[in-house]
């Protein structure tokens, strides 16, 4: 009996459960470049490229290995995963595939249809089961991410001394909120020439998806293993011994600081988690990085990412639709390109446009911040985020968008909404200091739309959150101003609403 074994784009690792459950000398491996997927989300060309280029890399490599590969390509003209899986099993007569559960509760929902019966089995390069996360959930009131983090810390046993942390902490977020520094002593994540493979995909991508929002010029993305790896050694040995320091910092003419961008390739497979958490770990043993750096990058992996993934799949497939404050406005235009004289979030949007990356202070306080401020409907912001990003998928992207960016889970993720003034981004970045408005004005024409929104949505959200314990300093602030003060804050903030409705720029 001939069974199908479908590969998904983001499981391109040779462990995947569903190769572990076929048999090279009889079964075919289905690989797919398929419209629907590349298109449900208008993506950005280098996230597409990156995928369908280490898509045809991963293929040959399962070919060397042994495998029977099935891959169609793009120009082969299948819509959709489901269809390359039909059209695979009437040339190969299977009746049968075995296939990693996905990411995304749409394409689980597929393949649990798919005519051709799909076993779907778990997908275990994730150190938390649906199963163990949904244990560790029950009966708790609040589902936060330090105490999950610590038990996963205690379970794969990275970082730990016995049954305590190194270090004598859990957490070290503290030590992990410089400022921007003078000057960054790192030269970036490590870029790749492009091969014959990749140029191939580049043409393709820009035939096909040019006119997406996204530069496809100077693309340098890992797309297979060997280069992910190099690109991780590259990062431990020059921005990890300061990525702790300096991770929520933002600078114009840096855009990768000390950050690692490993995530991209994580999600897609080409590097396993614990692999990254281990080599981290390993030099921070050896000395040649801090313990704030090494674990504020490993609870990033184990912690962040498991708890995200955790929360995905528990809350079930209606998340993304959640809109527990009810806004409804319009995503701006300044999201895809468009004129804005706000100065971080012009260098956020071109950045995010021209490399798809933005670290994470970037997306939550910057794009994100404005976006909540602003009232946008979360389920715009989140198609956007997961449309624009290189490591954007929805198990991933949702909760850190619905829950933790947008508050639209009503408090699941965060204890409280992520919004800050203008004051935030000045400390934080460089921005502030060319932009057209002054941060240090609260009202008045050249008010930063962040200190005029901030109270604005504060304001307008009093009854939800006046009795939240982690917001009554910001209310006692608000009441003591003075009634005319707060009264032009409100006005001028309407206005500012009001030019993003009629597509002015802000």
């Amino acid at each position: 009996m001939v069974n199908l074994i479908l590969v998904l784009g983001d499981q391109l690792s040779m462990n995947l459960s569903a190769l572990r459950a076929g048999d090279k000398a009889s079964d075919v491996v289905v690989m797919a470049e398929v419209t629907d997927e590349a298109g449900y989300v208008p993506h950005h060309p280098k996230k597409i490229a990156f995928l369908f280029a280490a898509m045809r890399k991963f293929a040959k490599r399962l070919s060397d290995d042994g495998w029977t590969v099935d891959y169609a390509r793009l120009e082969a003209g299948e819509t959709s995963i489901v269809g390359a899986l039909l059209a695979a099993a009437t040339r190969h007569g299977a009746d049968r595939v075995i296939a990693t559960e996905p990411g995304e509760w749409r394409l689980i929902e597929a393949l649990t249809h798919c005519p051709v019966p799909v076993d779907q089995r778990p997908d275990d390069r994730f150190i938390a089961s649906h199963q163990d996360f949904a244990g560790w959930a029950k009966g708790r009131k609040a589902l936060r991410m330090e105490y999950f983090y610590r038990d996963m810390r205690r379970k794969t046993g990275l970082m730990m001394e016995g049954d305590d942390p190194a270090g004598g902490q859990w957490n070290y977020d503290h030590d992990n909120r410089k400022p921007a520094p003078g000057q960054v002593d790192y030269s970036g994540p490590m870029r790749f020439t492009p091969d014959d493979t990749v140029q191939e995909v580049l043409t393709l991508v820009a035939a096909r998806f040019g006119d997406n929002f996204g530069d496809l010029d100077d693309f340098w993305f890992a797309t297979d293993q060997g280069q992910a790896r190099q690109h991780l050694a590259h990062w431990i040995k020059g921005g990890l011994p300061q990525f702790g320091d300096f991770q929520d910092a933002m600078l114009d003419d840096n855009r990768f600081l000390y950050h690692g961008l490993v995530g991209l390739y994580v999600n897609a497979g080409l590097l396993d988690p614990m692999e990254v958490c281990e080599a981290v770990e390993a030099a921070w043993q050896a000395g040649d990085a801090p313990i704030n750096a090494a674990e504020g990058f490993i609870r990033q992996i184990i912690g962040w990412r498991e708890y995200v993934r955790g929360i995905y799949f528990l809350e079930g497939p209606d998340y993304t639709q959640r809109n527990g404050l009810k806004h409804t406005r319009d995503l701006p235009a300044v999201y895809w390109g468009g004129a804005t004289f706000m100065r971080c979030m012009k260098q956020s949007v071109a950045q995010t446009k021209e490399e798809a990356y933005a670290h994470h202070i970037q997306r939550l306080m910057v794009t994100g911040n404005f976006a909540l401020l602003a009232g946008i409907a979360p389920a715009q912001i989140h198609e956007w985020y997961l449309a624009v990003y290189a490591d954007a998928y929805e198990w991933v992207e949702a909760p850190n968008v619905i829950g933790m960016s947008q508050f639209a889970d009503g408090g699941i993720i965060a204890s409280k909404p992520y919004v800050s003034s203008g004051n935030y981004i000045n400390k934080m970045s460089d921005y502030c200091g060319g932009c057209a408005y002054k941060v240090a004005h609260k009202t008045g024409k050249q008010a930063c739309p962040f200190n005029l929104l901030y109270w604005h949505f504060l304001d307008r959200h009093r009854d939800l959150f006046k009795g939240n314990p982690r917001m009554g300093n910001m209310y006692a602030v608000w009441d003591r101003m003075d009634a005319a003060k707060r009264q032009t804050i409100i006005t001028e903030g309407d206005d500012i609403l009001a030019r993003l409705d009629a597509g002015e720029p802000v």
